[in-house]
């Protein structure tokens, strides 16, 4: 286990679940944990760059490639130049589908596949029925659980584990990635396909949603899942987008400037940006019309 790693698991430990503590309360500190991966989804913070570098190290070497040279860049359309000739969304989809394309999978396939098998593996550690498995159902009907303010959803009995994937896993991907990064990439895609990547910061809320049931006490991971989680985590929290390639790893540094709203009618702090609410430190303006 890696110092990072380490440093990862003891700042954020398995809680006991304690007798006398109500739901209510658990959601409290659930809001406080979104709150704090929300910051990191819209940091404007320089990247820290050992870090990032580090951890797509220790991911590559998980799929047994080596330390690749890491290409920092200022905007995601800085990155584009870089990036051609990568594989895109569908010809990664591809290699799911029968018959494979011939030839040695991309290593972006290796990828998805390898954190696909990681959120597996934290399912299986969930101390409930995931909802990120399966829509969470009830009554003899088997219908959904209603999405209702947190505190009413509890009321109506509406089971913890349920809120928390709502109020987590599903707000922050509507933050960031309907409310972020899919307009910003969007604006990339006017000049054709956009090659897959992953994108850091952006990628925050399966990992916040993983993470805040560990702290919770609502699961439990081992080692090794704690040590690649740890690592996911860090760079959620250090750098922004990163196209990965055999060779070299293109990764784009956060941006300088950040402005998000409120999205009306919702509960869990959803934001989404403002026309014209992001600057990249290139000068790179997405989104000013």
């Amino acid at each position: 286990m890696s110092a990072l790693t380490r440093r990862y698991a003891a700042a954020e430990p398995v809680t006991d679940v304690r007798s006398g503590k109500s739901a209510h309360d658990r959601w409290q500190e659930a809001v406080k944990i979104r709150q704090e991966w929300l910051d990191h989804g819209l940091s404007t913070r320089p990247a820290d760059r050992r870090t990032v570098e580090h951890s797509l190290t220790a991911i590559y070497a998980r799929i047994s490639r080596p330390k690749p040279r890491f290409e920092w860049v200022d905007s995601p359309d800085q990155a584009i130049p870089l990036v051609a000739g990568l594989p895109t969304l569908d010809r990664l989809y591809g290699w799911i589908r029968n018959p494979h394309p011939r030839g040695t999978p991309p290593l972006a396939s290796d990828l998805a596949m390898l954190e696909s098998q990681l959120r597996g593996a934290l399912s299986a550690g969930v101390s409930h029925a995931d909802p990120e498995l399966s829509p969470a159902r009830k009554g003899k009907r088997n219908e959904p659980w209603p999405e209702l303010p947190p505190l009413k959803a509890l009321d109506a009995g509406v089971p913890l584990g349920v809120v928390v994937h709502q109020g987590i896993r599903t707000a922050l991907h509507r933050s960031l990635a309907h409310g972020f990064r899919m307009p910003i990439r969007n604006t990339l895609a006017g000049s054709g396909p956009v090659p897959a990547c992953w994108y850091g910061q952006q990628d925050a809320a399966w990992v916040a949603y993983y993470d805040a049931l560990h702290r919770l006490g609502l699961a439990s991971y081992g080692p090794d899942e704690l040590e690649h989680l740890g690592h996911w985590a860090a760079l959620a929290r250090s750098g922004g987008w990163w196209w990965p390639g055999e060779d070299v790893c293109v990764v784009v540094d956060r941006p300088e400037l950040v402005r998000t709203e409120p999205v009306p009618g919702t509960w869990h702090d959803e934001v989404r940006l403002r026309r014209g609410g992001v600057r990249y430190r290139d000068g790179w303006h997405p989104l000013l019309a």
